[in-house]
């Protein structure tokens, strides 16, 4: 079982930023990938980012983002830490919502049913 525990979350205003982290626990090893998701009030859960849990470097780019936070959200990870990160600048009142952390098996990424390990979320909220 692999526990997920989001922090990191609060209230700013447009154009602020915020860093986002998971800690991850237990049984870590059976990781392939974490993400971010988020969901706003009446909407579905929405893929943020995806990064591959390893901890060698490849040559080859191994994150994922939306088309709505390309160039604004940075997913990060330390493996040795167990944590994964996302910094998230140039904040919109349309990213207002909950922020989840997930952890899959496998390669299926931005899929929500592809993650087997939530956390509970945290609240990000911004104003203008």
């Amino acid at each position: 079982q692999v526990q997920l525990v989001e922090s990191g979350g609060g209230l700013v205003q447009a154009g602020d930023s915020l860093r986002l982290s998971c800690a991850a626990s237990g049984a870590t090893f059976v990781i392939d990938g974490m993400a971010w998701f988020r969901q706003a009030p009446g909407k579905e859960r929405e893929f943020i980012s995806d990064i591959r849990w390893a901890n060698d470097r490849t040559p080859y780019d191994d994150t994922y983002y939306a088309d709505s936070v390309k160039g604004r959200f940075t997913i990060s990870r330390d493996y040795a830490k167990n944590m994964m990160y996302l910094q998230m600048n140039s904040l919109k009142p349309e990213d207002t919502a909950v922020y989840f952390c997930a952890a899959r098996r496998g390669t299926t990424y931005y899929i929500a049913g592809s993650y087997k390990y939530w956390g509970e979320g945290t609240q990000v909220s911004v104003s203008l």
